[in-house]
């Protein structure tokens, strides 16, 4: 008996000791599977880095980028026939390769006629008298660089000997209390600084080239009055843009200079942009805050109901609990499965970035159509491809920290405001239009550096708003300035409309 205890009792530990390994091993198994997500997800970190270091910034190839090697090439092989033609003797020179065809100049520029005649009218040959048969007419483009003149304006005066009175035309009222620039030269400097980028310093340097003074604290201080003239158009312009029923909103940081700690600190350039599928002219608006904050957001939207597109900022959620629809970009979803496939060769990703492409070959289909055209389109088309793409996610099982988890995650938390777009015809797919609108001035920021005041951001940023208006609508920033600036000072608060850089509608 006492044996049959003492086995049952040697059984019982052994029970126990199997069931403790069982759990250490079980602990272990979870701190290995813990370890591997660390590690693979340390390893799509690197590789990420590594490939924003070494590697392509962007998706694709920006068009700029690839046109600084396209330049150089082109270079290098004219500079390489250049050479061959001298050194090589004419009789044994290679055949010069096919040239591309030039485009025609365009019609619209001045065209000023060089006629190279003959100097006598009688044939080498005969002396008889020559008889014109035709022509031969090639086209040069020529350029002007900045050229300064002045403008005298002379106002006769007249008197009357009868009532002993004098008369004159009035002077010609001017935006701002200064004779000595032009609306041109005022519009040259606004264009070069807040479209063209270059600081004052260069266009003052550009000036004395010409022997022209032109001190960039003069040049501050038209700018500064500027701003404040051309303030009513920007004004009217949030008001026209918050008439719309969608629009795109996304944000950038700039560094504002901070005097009393002699730095800078971040203050934030918030734009919004029209939705172009809308048909109505486009308009982009900056609005200069101190901060990333959601109330400034908030502030800008005051009363605007509508769908708004946005990244999954936070600073957003508010408007969306007070009534604002949200929409969610595709491009930014697309964004993470393509970090996950470049840098890991994922095949979760690529398949999820096929899924992803076919939803924008639908609307490359519908661009050009009507918005009831398009959302037929999308509902035959775009909804059973993201149906099926959001309940592929659905079933995935990605462990959680992972970049796959992340990138699946993003789109799971917001299904409703990734499907908003396919159930009309008129919101876009993705949020690229107002981040291609802020892009000329993220690359701008490399050049001025920092704003030099709050007030000095927000008058960037009223420029800024004007010019990127302009260029979306086709009109040329500098002739429109110019004229705004001739006829803002007389011209009535009722027909502001007509100044705005808006293309006319289609009638």
């Amino acid at each position: 008996m006492a044996q049959v205890i003492s086995q049952t009792q040697q059984l019982a530990q052994q029970t126990q000791q199997l069931q403790h390994q069982t759990q250490q091993l079980s602990c272990k198994e979870q701190l290995l599977h813990l370890q591997e997500l660390k590690i693979q997800k340390l390893a799509h970190e690197l590789a990420r880095y590594k490939r924003l270091k070494f590697g392509s910034k962007s998706e694709t190839f920006d068009a700029e980028q690839r046109q600084l090697f396209e330049e150089d090439t082109t270079q290098d092989i004219a500079a390489v026939e250049t050479e061959l033609a001298v050194e090589v003797p004419s009789e044994t020179a290679p055949t010069p390769r096919p040239r591309q065809k030039r485009p025609a100049l365009p019609v619209h520029l001045e065209r000023t006629d060089a006629i190279h005649d003959l100097a006598s009218c009688t044939c080498d040959q005969c002396d008889g008298q020559l008889v014109k048969i035709g022509e031969d007419v090639t086209e040069q483009l020529d350029v002007e660089p900045a050229r300064f003149s002045v403008i005298r304006h002379v106002y006769p005066q007249y008197a009357c000997r009868q009532c002993e009175t004098l008369t004159a035309e009035p002077a010609i009222p001017s935006v701002i209390d200064s004779w000595l620039a032009s609306p041109s030269v005022l519009a040259w400097i606004v264009v070069s600084k807040y479209l063209d980028h270059l600081p004052l310093y260069r266009l003052e340097s550009m000036a004395e080239r010409n022997g022209v003074p032109l001190p960039r604290s003069t040049m501050s201080e038209w700018i500064g009055r500027l701003g404040v003239s051309l303030q009513p158009l920007y004004d009217r312009l949030v008001e026209r843009l918050k008439q719309q029923a969608s629009l795109h909103a996304d944000e950038t940081p700039v560094q504002q200079l901070d005097p009393g700690k002699g730095k800078t600190k971040r203050a934030y350039l918030w734009a919004y942009r029209s939705n172009d599928l809308a048909g109505t002219a486009p308009i982009v608006v900056f609005d200069y805050q101190t901060s990333r904050s959601g109330q400034h957001a908030a502030a800008f939207l005051a009363d605007w109901k509508g769908t708004l597109m946005v990244d999954d900022y936070a600073g957003y959620k508010a408007l969306f609990r007070e009534g604002v629809a949200e929409q969610a970009c595709w491009a930014h979803a697309r964004r993470k499965f393509y970090d996950l496939h470049k840098d890991l060769n994922h095949p979760v990703a690529a398949e999820a970035l096929t899924r992803i492409s076919r939803l924008y070959a639908v609307e490359a289909e519908g661009r050009e159509l009507t918005i009831e055209e398009r959302r037929l389109l999308r509902q035959q088309r775009s909804q059973p491809e993201l149906e099926a793409l959001l309940k592929w996610l659905a079933d995935l099982t990605p462990a959680p920290g992972t970049g796959l988890y992340r990138a699946v995650e993003y789109v799971r938390r917001r299904e409703a405001a990734f499907s908003r777009y396919a159930e009309t015809g008129d919101l876009p797919i993705d949020n690229n239009p107002v981040e291609n609108a802020i892009r000329p001035v993220a690359l701008g920021k490399k050049n001025w550096l920092f704003a030099g005041s709050e007030r000095a951001g927000r008058r960037a940023a009223v420029l800024q708003t004007l010019l990127g208006t302009a260029r979306l609508n086709g009109v040329e920033p500098m002739a429109w300035l110019k004229d705004v600036l001739e006829k803002l000072p007389t011209w009535p608060n009722s027909r502001i409309d007509e100044l705005l850089p808006l293309r006319p509608p289609v009638s």
